[in-house]
């Protein structure tokens, strides 16, 4: 018979509950400290919802009225340098670290409130209604709550998007030698999600200060725990992925607060990650002032169980209990709470001129001015100032660089000037420098700055988000092929990407991600895509596309300056190719937004980039055609060179923009919008595409040169265009 021996996990979980003699034994400032946020919490909670319902606020309202214990629990239990983010349920969480940032002493439930409290208060509701004196003037309103100086890195609206972001400030604490950490909260929602999963197993493998903090609200809206997932307990993930974990009632503010301060001071002592799981209750439905019962999938007898366990009324009767508050202190806190709150309503809002009586409207000088909207979509590039720029042209002698030699030379060329720089990614840090030596003795030189990572791309691409918002380090994140970026697309597109707009326009997000297009090598659909046009719909990134050993180093150089979010295409076909490069000099930047007139002509302007340059050079020779060729480098709409285009194209009066990458996805599509749009009446034809086909390429090596722009298909447009004629 097989024999069955017992396993255990290397972490503990435990059920963590209190006592009447840990009531008895907490300090009398820390249970006025949590009994002042509290109130005022759930105060502001309940303004907000007025406001709902009175239409005042543009979009949800996600009360946390019921969760408040969590929040100021766990809260109370950091430091002024430890970072916290959340979910789109996030008001108590942020209120309750920006309130502990401008009274870190606590609040005396029995003063009037400070200045600095009164300002979080108003600067936060104003925030939720869209104003512009909010943090983010209004972009982030309910969902999107920061202030970086109160340690408040940003909630978020995607379930489980923030988790991986919290990664990277749990990271970049460790790495600087300080012993702060970080908190990231989620719900019962989030907990089956593949981001917060993939990051539960890279900060256990990495032993980053990240604590996993968990209300379990027991609904995802109207869907309960119990229907979502076989093991109702959530914190039973922590152990499974080498995490230690606790369960607590997180109606009990002190029992969280204990719990938390466990796990804090297990993260400090460098044991790694951590899990808490706050079992609590939403009083109100997903979104609104209308509780769950009104839709029927919950009881009224569940929701009054769980109010009768209410943590401030918990609090309130330990605080009498112990002489500490009595019953009417309490209620004249209370009421300062409203006032506060009724006081900063007055300065967002008016009666409503020939509105209903007690109808009120926000202040028109309140709203953000519309002129702002694209402001901060990107930087202005300010960083630029002082740098050395050079073009072939102007730059000197150079030398033959084997293209690979060149991405593996410049990083290690920054890497040694920039201690900020750090490089994550699958193998990067084995095989002489991952899968194509692209990062070859980067390891051995600058330990702990190379991170070979899981095969998790939400998580260390997330990951990397998060150090470059922390704006201590600059991360360069490798995708061993493009197409991995649908499986990070959340990170990339709703996180990286959004993030300086989302909060406000003014704070830097400097992630450079590299990205291999491998069409040709025989990997098939999945591994062979360009992702250039994809990532120009993302107004938040730019976009480089080097062709030589020399314009890669100088746009590498570019992206690893700029402060945006840069995507660097690097081509297979490229990587054995040698070409000019610098012989001694490694610094030059190549200007953002100029392109490179390749080839001069009169006949027709052909607008391509990458491995296809090569390619349409040749087939220009070979033709006899009088093109002219520019290889575009930048690809982003606010950086490509439209006064180099659109010099030519009023000499030639015909383009043709050629792309090797399938026709769906093609890059070509919005410029040869744009070019008919700033120049219809300069030209003779329609802008003309070459593309690869509609399929992506597959397996086959007949298939795939088929699905793939060539040499013939360049030629052919070249013909039409040239003959006047257009192929229908």
């Amino acid at each position: 018979m097989p024999e069955r021996r017992p396993l255990t996990p290397d972490q503990p979980w435990v059920e963590f509950t209190v006592t009447d003699a840990d009531w008895d034994a907490a300090a009398p400032e820390l249970l006025t400290s949590m009994y002042s946020q509290l109130i005022l919490i759930r105060t502001f909670e309940q303004s907000v919802l007025e406001l709902a319902a009175e239409g005042l606020v543009h979009g949800p309202a996600h009360s946390s009225i019921g969760q408040e214990g969590g929040a100021v629990g766990s809260v109370l239990a950091l430091r002024a340098g430890d970072t916290v983010n959340g979910s789109h349920r996030g008001h108590h969480q942020f209120l309750a670290k920006a309130l502990a940032h401008v009274e870190p002493k606590g609040i005396d439930p029995a003063a009037d409130y400070s200045p600095e409290v009164r300002d979080v208060v108003l600067r936060t509701l104003a925030e939720i209604c869209g104003l512009d004196r909010g943090w983010s003037h209004g972009r982030g309103g309910s969902m999107h709550l920061q202030w970086k100086p109160a340690g408040a890195i940003g909630t978020n609206a995607i379930v489980g998007g923030g988790v991986p972001l919290a990664a990277g400030s749990a990271w970049a604490h460790r790495h600087s030698g300080t012993d702060a950490v970080a908190v990231t909260y989620f719900g019962d929602g989030a907990i089956n999600i593949g981001s917060t999963l993939e990051t539960f197993n890279l900060a256990a493998a990495w032993r980053l200060p990240l604590c996993f903090f968990v209300e379990n609200n027991h609904y995802a809206v109207s869907t309960t725990v119990e229907e979502s997932t076989a093991e109702p307990r959530l914190s039973a993930r922590g152990p499974g992925f080498g995490i230690r974990s606790w369960r607590v009632d997180g109606m009990n503010v002190l029992a969280v607060h204990l719990a938390m301060r466990e796990a804090v001071s297990a993260m400090r002592a460098g044991e790694g990650p951590t899990l808490v799981e706050a079992d609590v209750y939403r009083y109100y439905h997903q979104n609104g002032p209308f509780p769950g019962s009104a839709f029927r999938y919950r009881t009224r007898a569940e929701e009054d169980t769980w109010r009768a366990r209410d943590p401030i009324t918990q609090l309130e009767a330990h605080l009498a209990r112990r002489g500490i508050l009595a019953p009417e202190q309490q209620q004249a806190a209370v009421a300062r709470a409203k006032e506060l709150l009724a006081e900063a309503g007055a300065v967002l809002l008016e009666p409503a001129p020939g509105g209903k009586p007690r109808e009120r409207r926000i202040r028109p000088g309140e709203w953000p001015d519309p002129a702002f909207v694209d402001v901060g979509v990107r930087g202005d590039l300010s960083e630029f100032a002082g740098a050395r720029t050079a073009d072939r042209a102007d730059y000197g002698p150079t030398v033959p660089v084997k293209f690979v030699d060149a991405v593996a030379k410049v990083m290690e060329r920054r890497m040694a000037t920039d201690e900020r720089i750090v490089v994550m990614g699958e193998d990067v840090h084995r095989l002489s420098g991952g899968t194509n030596g692209a990062t070859r003795g980067l390891t051995d030189t600058y330990p702990g700055r190379v991170l070979g990572t899981p095969i998790s791309e939400n998580a260390f691409a997330g990951l990397g988000g998060g150090l470059a918002l922390d704006g201590r380090y600059r991360p360069v994140v490798e995708f061993m092929y493009a197409d991995f970026m649908w499986v990070a697309a959340d990170q990339l597109f709703n996180q990286i990407g959004k993030a300086r707009h989302m909060f406000g326009g003014d704070d830097p997000v400097p992630l450079v991600l590299r990205a291999k297009v491998a069409m040709g090598t025989g990997y098939g659909s999945q591994h062979s895509m360009d992702p250039a046009g994809v990532f120009a719909t993302a107004a938040g990134w730019r976009i480089v596309a080097p062709s030589t050993p020399f314009d890669y180093v100088g746009l590498m150089n570019s992206a690893l300056r700029c402060q945006d979010p840069v995507l660097v295409l690097e081509h297979v076909d490229l990587y054995a190719a040698t070409g000019d490069g610098p012989a001694d000099d490694w610094d030059y930047c190549l200007p953002v937004g100029r392109a490179a007139v390749r080839r001069t002509g009169s006949a027709v302007t052909v607008l391509t980039y990458l491995a296809m340059t090569g390619t349409v050079l040749d087939t220009v020779e070979r033709t006899g055609v009088d093109a002219e060729v520019i290889d575009l480098r930048w690809l982003d709409r606010a950086s490509i060179d439209w006064d180099t285009i659109g010099a030519s194209v009023r000499k030639t009066n015909r383009v043709l923009i050629a792309e090797q990458g399938a026709l769906g996805t093609s890059y070509g599509g919005w410029l040869a919008d744009e070019i008919q749009r700033r120049w219809f009446d300069w030209l003779d034809a329609p802008v003309e595409r070459v593309t690869g086909g509609v399929a992506s390429p597959s397996i086959s090596k007949v298939l795939e040169r088929a699905a793939i722009a060539g040499p013939d298909d360049v030629a052919r447009r070249l013909a039409e265009l040239t003959a006047g004629g257009r192929n229908a």
